[in-house]
């Protein structure tokens, strides 16, 4: 049987990378699954990915555009989804960008977005779905934040600020609903093959491996089953930071 048979689930940030990663295997294991994202050409792409695997009949696999950081955006968006799939069980947070520079040099646009994109969408979308969730005595929450959130790193002071405070809004959450049979818990990748970090120049790249025990950055698909772990296997974790960085927090 499959861990997520026809369990109805959202994905914020689902067009690439670690988001697309999770979406395909949630899908896999037989879960209906809405992705959030903010280009077309993208979700479009993962649209196709997602069919080639071989949907189970009846099974839900869609996607919106929407920025996640507009409130009134979400809040219309999610109620639709959740009238599509009936419900909502799963929500994995997993939008973010960054937007690196100095603090002496960075602008207060680019404080605010990043704030904006990785933490307020996460205030938007759990209001917008703990509350069905409330109603079913049912949930998982999986809020994706980094290792920087834990230790910081210079010229990501927003960056940094934005995934601290994910932390800091995943245990209080998990306190607020734990009575209502939901968990809320968070991911904290260290440095992970993705577009991000594809970009960087070689010496960096070889400057990040120094610090990482393992030798090589994780990919993708490593932070999606520990994803698919809490939503499924992790019925008795609530409020915790699983970190996943190849041993460079420790």
């Amino acid at each position: 049987m499959r861990k997520l048979d026809r369990k109805k689930v959202i994905v914020t940030g689902g067009t690439s990378g670690i988001g697309r990663a999770i979406t395909q295997r949630f899908v896999k294991e037989g879960a209906d699954v809405v992705f959030f994202g903010t280009r077309k050409e993208k979700a479009e792409e993962t649209i196709e990915l997602l069919h080639s695997i071989g949907l189970q009949e009846e099974q839900i696999v869609s996607y919106r555009l929407v920025d996640v950081s507009n409130t009134q955006d979400v809040e219309s968006t999610v109620s639709e989804v959740i009238t599509l799939l009936k419900g909502i069980d799963i929500l994995v947070n997993n939008a973010g960008i960054t937007k690196d520079m100095l603090l002496i040099r960075m602008g207060e646009v680019d404080w605010d977005r990043v704030l904006d994109v990785n933490l307020k969408s996460m205030f938007n979308m759990c209001r917008s779905t703990v509350k069905t969730m409330m109603k079913q005595r049912f949930g998982r929450v999986i809020n994706i934040s980094s290792v920087v959130g834990l230790t910081g790193n210079g010229g990501q002071v927003n960056y940094a600020a934005s995934k601290a405070g994910v932390i800091g809004l995943t245990k209080s959450l998990a306190k607020e609903l734990a009575s209502r049979g939901i968990l809320v818990n968070c991911i904290a990748p260290g440095y992970i093959g993705t577009e991000m970090t594809e970009g960087l120049p070689d010496p960096v790249k070889e400057k990040i491996l120094e610090q990482i025990p393992l030798k090589r950055m994780g990919h993708p698909e490593e932070i999606a089953a520990a994803a698919l772990f809490l939503a499924s296997d992790g019925s008795y974790v609530t409020g915790q930071v699983l970190v996943v960085d190849g041993g460079m927090v420790m």
